[in-house]
């Protein structure tokens, strides 16, 4: 079949055909993502999905509905396929979320498609024949993506953006734009050879969409690669971080009867030898583990504390994830935070920062006093329940520039990391991101997470350090790249040198306006060209 007789079928396509196109579509797309970072496979499915919305005309007074039912399609193959390790965590405990298994891999992707439902009706209203159809979907699917990332507490993951991520070059536009910009840039450039079966006297060049869109990215490209080579790696002076990665399984971290078996590994392990030296724990100035590492409460258990002081030598402090409960605490309302605690050579906490952005299901129950009834409880099995900071602000580190805390997924909100560095005077020197992605496994999750909390690097200029259970732990410059790293499913130590900050980028100084400067501007053009072909009745 001539590629032409092929995608005139797509436009014609009706009833299961249509949908089922549109789903393979979306599950598609979603090899962009990492760890395939197969981003020119957005070239056939976003083209796919402009001519799904080209063939919705055909329903009349329907159009809207069934490009509305496209989207939905579309975005429920894409989170299906990009969110499927979400059911991982609920067979750590298969005997009590088990039965919630087909409700978060199946349930989730159909709310999420709402959005793209949203999007794609959005775009069907300023739809109109021609390039500017390619303009109309970016708006609404950037607008979609936007809400996502903020309504009902936010999920941005899988954001389209994160397309153009990879490799490192184009990921320096995020510096300027944004996430949210390159979502814009990501689905009009991916979306632009839909433009090549046009044709009519206002399409005289089909072609000039997709040339256009290849100009942009080699450009992206250029300038990126331009940025990196002149933003060397500078590091900081006297500082050696050392993160320890356990590996430990799910089900072991939080049993309270392997308390003295978990912290004997966390202590060996963090003594252990490493690199081609041999370079031991009283090297490293700072020694970092990852998110909520104990099956106890770290403050309030003094063996575990001395156990710290005596592996901390004089001029060592170790940052740590750990279970905090509230200095008033209610044993008849026993809620937690999720902390992260820094610790001196004498057991003392210097520091700490609570968790503000919880995962709901994981960590809280939404409508916790009707679903605590039908017998739903966290995945993290804290009783009641985890409470939410009140204010992220930069942890002070004896040794270290300040640094601002992430836990867990708070590094995939581009906006809050934002805002939490403000005013400028208050920036600071890192960002310590400590996690625990051991609930999914060896699957493509981690890597997501991990390529999300990268990007947080390249638009703040910050370094980022990253302490994972099961990986992937790293140390990351200011522009993205990869000082160090230890991969998923491994067990170890990671010795690295601190990187320095740069200068506040575009990103970090004004925002998401020059995405919406980007969207704006495209709408106008997709309101224009609709009235125009309004009035002309084409």
């Amino acid at each position: 079949m001539k590629p032409i007789a092929l995608i005139h079928q797509i436009v014609l396509a009706w009833g299961w055909r249509r949908w089922l196109i549109a789903f393979t579509a979306g599950a598609v797309s979603a090899l962009a993502m990492a760890p395939f970072n197969a981003w020119p496979i957005l070239f056939l499915t976003f083209p796919t999905l402009v001519w799904l919305i080209d063939g919705a005309a055909a329903g009349g007074r329907r159009a809207m509905a069934i490009a509305a039912g496209t989207g939905w399609w579309f975005g429920f193959g894409y989170f299906i396929a990009g969110l499927y390790w979400i059911g991982y965590a609920f067979l750590v405990d298969a005997g009590t979320f088990g039965w919630m298994l087909p409700f978060a891999v199946i349930g989730l992707p159909a709310v999420l498609a709402i959005y793209t439902a949203f999007g794609v009706a959005l775009a069907r209203i300023l739809w109109a024949r021609g390039a500017s159809r390619i303009l109309a979907l970016g708006v609404g699917l950037t607008v979609a993506e936007w809400l996502r990332g903020h309504l009902f507490t936010g999920f941005p993951w899988n954001a389209f953006g994160y397309a153009l991520t990879s490799p490192l070059p184009l990921a320096q536009s995020a510096s300027v734009v944004g996430i949210w910009g390159l979502t814009f840039i990501a689905v009009v450039v991916a979306a632009s050879p839909a433009t090549l079966i046009d044709d009519g006297a206002d399409t005289r060049r089909p072609w000039l969409p997709l040339v256009l869109s290849l100009a942009v990215l080699v450009a992206l490209g250029g300038w990126g690669a331009l940025r990196l080579r002149r933003t060397p790696t500078r590091l900081v002076d006297g500082v050696h971080l050392r993160i320890m990665q356990p590996n430990l399984q799910q089900d072991a971290r939080f049993n309270y009867a392997d308390r003295k078996e978990v912290m004997a590994r966390y202590i060996t392990l963090s003594n252990r030898a490493s690199g081609p030296h041999s370079r031991n724990l009283h090297d490293a100035t700072h020694l970092i583990w990852p998110e909520s590492p104990f099956p106890f409460i770290l403050a309030r258990n003094p063996d575990a504390l001395a156990q710290i002081a005596n592996l901390l030598s004089p001029g060592t402090v170790l940052i740590t994830g750990a279970t905090r409960l509230p200095d008033h605490f209610d044993p008849s309302d026993p809620h937690a935070y999720n902390s992260i605690y820094v610790i001196n050579h004498d057991g003392s906490i210097l520091a700490l920062y609570d968790k503000m952005h919880l995962v709901p299901f994981g960590e809280y129950l939404p409508f916790e006093h009707v679903l605590d009834r039908l017998g739903l409880e966290e995945l993290t099995r804290q009783q009641g329940g985890f409470l939410a900071g009140d204010l992220r602000r930069p942890l002070s580190i004896p040794g270290a520039p300040s640094a601002l805390p992430l836990i867990c997924y708070e590094a995939i909100f581009p906006g809050e990391v934002a805002r939490s560095i403000e005013p400028p005077n208050a920036r600071p020197g890192w960002m310590v991101n400590v996690t625990n992605d051991g609930w999914f496994g060896i699957s493509t999750g981690p890597y997501q997470h991990f390529e999300q909390a990268r990007l947080r690097a390249i638009e703040q200029g910050l370094p980022l350090v990253r302490a994972a259970n099961t990986g992937i732990s790293a140390v990351v410059d200011p522009v993205g790249r990869i000082i160090n790293s230890l991969p998923l499913g491994a067990e170890g130590v990671l010795d690295s040198p601190l990187p320095r900050p740069i200068p506040a980028p575009i990103y970090a100084r004004v925002g998401d306006m020059p995405a919406l400067a980007m969207v704006l501007i495209a709408l106008l053009i997709s309101i224009t060209r609709r009235f125009y072909f309004n009035v002309h009745k084409i």
